[in-house]
């Protein structure tokens, strides 16, 4: 009797079942659509489904279906050129007030999606789009942050009167020339209790003061960036650049964009849907700045956004917050700047040491603590609101002339009470969440902290070649699993046959295992499942060959079968955990598409593992157990019987 457990079949069973629901989303292709979102001031609703509608059908262009999905609109058309053309459409009847992005929308049945089955996403190789990764320099970001402490230092010996010959940058950090001993010594303490303060209880000074070269005329101090404050900025200067980047894509009206760090001052951008890399390479390359006003608390704000009456030395803007009617709250600010975006160092988030509420810790040079010392001293009671600007370069054609032009947006993100007097450090508080003041410390160093992204590399992949891969891509797993299915029947007869059907059964909880992670799948991908194909039919040639063995020994069909699965375990097991190990390499080192390879073998090896071995070994004992066997056909084309019979 060849025993196999009773929990192993209702586990094959399972597996099987699970791997079929979840793999099915694969046969549903996504349709070109159209995505259209609110922004602010504006919303999504029935009218604007209708709105569509006519536009749509008054540009005589043929669509498939118009929904309305929560808080955004989708549309759906027939091929990539009428989508192409009803964006544009879009674009233009509904101008900046609502996001028109280009999208991929999904057919899957809403009963596999309840239940967590989605069709895997595809990379720009197979769907098209642009790639950009960008390099954040950091050298400039250092001498940026050199150049404030050297002005930073400069101010606190100005403040003690303590004179100095020079405060310079240098190899060896921030070398003050001082003109006695004892001024050195009184230049320290100055720079401990001004300028190297702690940014976090518990952290560390910014600063490594030591003493210099000594002269009989000059007295040299060092002030040189600990690498512990130098690793924080550089995290802070890549999250400040991935922050503005990601406002910046929005202006593309991009959907489902691709936005994360590679390595320590890496940017990946990945755009699926566009192609004019100018256009996308401009909105990546606008500049963001911030200001500090006084509100102008002798304006009602509600009266001056409906008569558009505003004193001449101030300007009506808009908040995040929204009024009753959902629209963005107005507020009427000074148009004199207290402090600019070029003057702020840092901003934080941090819980408030009296209250416990959230708050954003924010520093400032010397000449913008100066400014802001100057203002808050007499208007201690009264609000200041921060104003984010964003200038994004815009070219048209214009009676056939390429106009250059800046579309500049501006909001303001943040407005507070003055509690105290304060000048380089402060807080502001007034927020509704510790999140609210995470986005507003990353905004407020993104808009003058974040050190130049240069483009160190760019790819354009066009639908067309898009559609062209998965083509061909899927031509050659279908190639390759045909290759190794005709190969295995013919040489092993019913074992092949069984091992096709496992092999079958692999591609099937591959393409699911993906679907369920949203793991998006690229060229590389699918190099890796071809492999894993041709990698997977590797145990049961092992198991076969040992079943061989074993009959050529003079064991009994059943008790070949069952030592041919024993024996041959530890060395499907040895092989397949150094192609494990190999795939964790690769991904562990390697960068986006050694990484899609990579994760496609490592999941290939894993699910054939169980279909080489326990699902053959299941089907196997099916047909096997319980019958009087006096020989097995297990390939080169002969009938193996045991020894002697």
């Amino acid at each position: 009797m060849n025993d196999f457990p009773r929990w192993k079949y209702i586990l094959v069973a399972v597996v099987v079942l699970l791997g079929i629901v979840y793999a099915l989303p694969i046969l549903y292709p996504q349709q070109p659509a159209v995505q259209i979102s609110a922004n602010r001031g504006a919303t999504v609703d029935q009218a604007l489904k209708e709105k569509v509608l006519g536009i749509l059908q008054t540009k005589k262009i043929a669509f498939k279906d118009v929904e309305l999905n929560g808080d955004r609109l989708l549309a759906r058309f027939p091929n990539t050129e009428v989508q192409l053309a009803g964006s544009d459409a879009l674009k233009t009847e509904l101008g900046d007030k609502y996001i028109v992005a280009l999208n991929l929308a999904s057919t899957v049945p809403g009963w596999l999606r309840a239940i967590g089955a989605n069709r895997m996403p595809l990379g720009l190789d197979l769907q098209g789009g642009v790639h950009f990764l960008m390099e954040v320099d950091q050298k400039a970001a250092l001498a940026k942050m050199q150049q404030r402490y050297v002005d930073d230092i400069r101010t606190a010996l100005r403040n003690a009167k303590i004179r100095y010959e020079s405060v310079n940058p240098g190899a060896q950090g921030i070398v003050v020339v001082l003109h006695s001993d004892e001024d050195r010594k009184a230049a320290g303490n100055a720079i401990a209790k001004d300028v190297n303060q702690p940014e976090k209880l518990g952290a560390q000074p910014p600063l490594e003061i030591t003493d210099g070269t000594t002269t009989a005329t000059s007295f040299a101090l060092n002030a040189r960036i600990r690498e512990t404050t130098l690793q924080e900025q550089e995290r802070a200067i890549v999250a400040s650049n991935l922050t503005t980047l990601r406002n910046r894509v929005n202006q593309l009206g991009v959907s489902e964009p691709l936005i994360q760090q590679q390595g320590a001052n890496r940017i990946v951008v990945e755009l699926p849907g566009v192609q004019d890399t100018a256009e996308a390479k401009k909105i990546l390359g606008a500049q963001a700045t911030l200001e500090y006003h006084a509100v102008d608390e002798s304006t009602n704000p509600l009266d001056a956004a409906r008569t558009g009456i505003v004193p001449p030395d101030s300007r009506l803007y808009y908040t995040q917050r929204l009024g009753p009617d959902g629209k963005p709250m107005p507020i009427v600010l000074k148009k004199k700047i207290i402090v600019g975006g070029d003057e702020l160092v840092d901003a934080a988030a941090i819980p408030d040491p009296q209250s416990g509420l959230p708050a954003v810790s924010v520093t400032l040079n010397a000449l913008g603590g100066k400014r802001m010392l100057d203002y808050t001293r007499e208007n201690v009671g009264k609000r200041m609101a921060v104003v984010y600007i964003e200038r994004i370069p815009e070219t048209k054609i214009v009676d056939g002339k390429e106009v250059r032009s800046a579309k500049v947006n501006e909001e303001v993100i943040n407005d507070a009470t003055i509690q105290g007097v304060f000048s380089n450090k402060f807080q502001t508080t007034g927020l509704d969440s510790l999140k609210t003041a995470s986005e507003l410390s990353l905004l407020l160093r993104a808009g003058s902290l974040a050190a130049p992204a240069d483009i160190v590399e760019q790819n354009v992949i066009g639908p067309s070649l898009g559609q062209d891969n998965i083509r061909k891509g899927g031509m050659a797993v279908m190639l390759g699993l045909l290759a190794v299915l005709i190969a295995a029947a013919l040489y092993y007869h019913l074992f092949g046959l069984i091992a096709d059907i496992a092999l079958v059964l692999n591609l099937v909880l591959l393409i699911a295992v993906l679907s369920v992670f949203q793991a998006t799948l690229t060229m590389p991908g699918i190099a890796g499942i071809v492999l894993t194909l041709g990698m997977a039919i590797d145990a049961n040639v092992l198991i076969c060959e040992r079943i061989r063995e074993e009959l050529r020994n003079g064991s009994t069909p059943l008790a070949s079968i069952r030592a041919g699965y024993d024996k041959a375990w530890a060395t499907i097991l040895d092989a397949n955990v150094t192609h494990l190990l190999a795939a964790f390499g690769l991904f562990a080192f390697g960068s986006g598409p050694i990484k899609g390879f990579a994760v496609t073998l490592a999941i290939g090896i894993l699910t054939s593992m169980f279909t080489s071995v326990t699902v053959t070994h299941a089907i196997t004992n099916l047909i096997h157990s319980g019958r009087k066997l006096k020989g097995l056909w297990v390939g080169g084309g002969h009938h193996v019987s045991p020894a002697g019979a």
